[in-house]
């Protein structure tokens, strides 16, 4: 520390003899640098006869070249604007009505109890605590953020053609011909894609393997910007081309996860708080809505008693899942409840607060990983929680010389001009989500805020989440059987969901069988309102190759059957007993979900 005399920096003095003041002066050093001197009070005492021992003793000092004087949180803040990005801290001071006298009673409240709040401080951030930097892991997180957009496209593109291709179930082209028939470019707003321009089998292939490409781009840090824009992109247009096979939240999840991934490329600071707003929103809206959904499984904790074999593929660890005791099950839920809830709120918090928020929700992802087939949803959740983590946690955590390598890749900081740009357009992205969390709890937000959210709603950047409302209780399964002479019925097998009940659950992470999903849904619902299901049986009359692709088993491989129908069965898991016979599922029959159909004509 310099000779203040000879110096021309503005000079903050703070009491050595605290422990508080000590700590804080020296954070306070490594976020301005060289911009400000610090000197104990005890070393310049001489050199300012002028300022009583007193105020020395009572609150920082922060003396200015030309001797102007500010004390307590005035210098505090006087301090902070010349460290980047915290600026606006002396701007609220000096301008926003009552923040200047509340932010002088706080400060006094913690002078006056400096030993106390000390201890505080080593509990929430450590001794060693500086500046935390998240250099490291932006770019470890946007590197994993390619594996997850590299799963999403393949995942689709295996299935594509089978799902929206010109002979699939629901062929994209002859939804873009319907809409552009009887709409004009008001569509491109309202479903903004690429296949406006071209819907053929070849373009839905080009989006599915251009956006792998750009994904591995992103992945080895090649062109990362220009690849999340493509990324973007190019996954939004599959979003609104899957139709009812694009419908989950894992799809939006995805979807603003990536977008404020680009963001985050530009202005790391309102990144990561962004992004940290969204693991915020999906978390704490998952549990919320299991409350506000009246269902009473949830509310007595009985849930978990039903989740593990109604939930739509489980794992086969799930088996062993739904066979604990009442009591550990009620348990589990609780605590799902407790991460849920309780935890995100965390994710606000100082930095040690912060790390048991991940862990907790770490701990709850992998307990659902491990027992629930969510595609990417799981991992990318994980992925989230590393934002709250700063590099010297996290480089705790790898070997030093990974550590050395990645951080010769790690990107120059963002422009200060990309940081508020980035930020003036966060606001409105957490505005529009505020507005979509108050109509979740019922409220009616005013008219303006409603029409930013509809303004922007089409491009997915901001969505609402909620896993899981009301709890099903009873697995039914569809059992899809062909037939060449209405007598003797043959049952397609599907890959993943349940059939036989002698397979055991199969493992697909990170792979999202859609039409898997999609059958699952439809047994929750009457047929008669399930659009897709008879275009899909009509398609296996036709033994069409794209659609029996997506299929375990096609028992007509040779020639088309003359007649197909879907049985209904009740599916539970099997009990230990059973279990040693080689069986996984127990399963009774409840009669037919959809009545024999044949080809017109045949």
């Amino acid at each position: 520390m310099s000779d203040p005399s000879a110096d021309s920096r503005p000079l903050l003095v703070f009491d050595a003899d605290c422990a508080f003041c000590v700590f804080w002066a020296r954070y306070w050093q490594k976020l301005t640098g060289a911009a400000v001197s610090y000197q104990p009070y005890q070393k310049v005492t001489s050199q300012y006869p002028q300022i009583p021992l007193a105020d020395f003793q009572r609150a920082v000092q922060y003396i200015a070249h030309d001797g102007r004087r500010a004390s307590a949180a005035e210098a505090s803040f006087l301090t902070l604007s010349h460290a980047r990005g915290k600026e606006f801290w002396f701007t609220l001071y000096k301008r926003l009505p009552g923040f200047a006298p509340l932010a002088e009673w706080i400060y006094a409240f913690i002078a006056a109890r400096r030993s106390a709040f000390y201890r505080i401080t080593l509990l929430l951030w450590g001794r060693d605590y500086g500046p935390p930097r998240y250099d490291l892991v932006s770019f470890v997180f946007l590197r994993l953020m390619g594996l997850i957009y590299l799963s999403a496209f393949i995942s689709f593109a295996v299935q594509a053609q089978g799902l929206i291709g010109s002979h699939g179930i629901l062929p994209i082209a002859d939804l873009a011909q319907l809409i552009s028939s009887h709409s004009g470019v008001e569509r491109f707003f309202a479903m903004p894609m690429l296949f406006w321009i071209n819907a053929s089998d070849l373009a839905i292939r080009l989006v599915c393997w251009v956006g792998a490409g750009f994904s591995l781009l992103l992945i080895f840090n090649v062109l990362p910007r220009l690849s999340l824009l493509a990324l973007y992109v190019l996954y939004l247009s599959l979003l609104y081309a899957g139709q009812t096979f694009m419908s989950f939240q894992w799809d939006t999840f995805l979807l603003e996860a990536g977008f404020l991934s680009l963001l985050l490329s530009f202005a790391q600071t309102p990144g990561i708080w962004l992004l940290r707003w969204l693991l915020f929103r999906f978390m704490f809206m998952s549990g919320v809505v299991k409350l506000l959904s009246g269902d009473p499984h949830w509310w007595d904790l009985s849930a978990l008693s039903y989740h593990f074999f109604t939930q739509p593929l489980p794992t086969p660890l799930a088996w062993y899942a739904v066979h604990l005791s009442t009591l550990v099950l009620r348990f589990a839920t609780a605590g799902m409840f407790f991460v849920e809830l309780i935890l995100p709120f965390l994710i606000f918090c100082p930095r040690r607060l912060r790390f048991c928020a991940a862990f907790g929700i770490l701990l709850l992802e992998s307990c659902i990983l491990i027992t629930g087939n969510y595609n990417w949803f799981n991992l990318q959740t994980i992925l989230l929680c590393l934002l709250l983590f700063d590099d010297a946690a996290f480089q705790q955590c790898l070997p030093q010389r990974l550590v050395q390598v990645l951080s010769r890749r790690v990107p120059q900081r963002s422009s200060k001009v990309a940081s508020i740009v980035v930020g003036a357009w966060g606001l409105v992205l957490v505005f529009v989500s505020l507005v979509q969390m108050d109509e979740r709890f019922g409220g009616s937000p005013p008219a303006a805020l409603r029409a930013m959210d509809q303004l922007i709603e089409p491009m997915r950047m901001v969505s609402s989440y909620g896993l899981f409302a009301v709890m099903t209780t009873e697995r039914n399964e569809i059992i899809i059987e062909g037939s060449d002479d209405g007598v003797e019925w043959r049952e397609y097998a599907f890959r993943y969901k349940p059939g036989d009940v002698a397979r055991r659950p199969p493992w697909n992470i990170p792979h999202q069988p859609r039409l898997d999903w999609q059958m699952w849904f439809a047994a929750l619902d009457d047929p008669r309102r399930v659009n897709w299901f008879a275009h899909f049986l009509e398609r296996l009359l036709q033994n069409e190759p794209t659609v029996t692709a997506l299929l375990e088993k096609n028992p007509f491989a040779a020639k088309a059957p003359q007649y197909i129908r879907a049985q209904f069965y009740s599916y539970t898991f099997s009990n230990a007993e059973e279990m040693h016979k080689g069986l996984w599922w127990q399963r009774r029959s409840l009669g037919l979900y959809f009545p024999v159909v044949r080809l017109k004509g045949k």
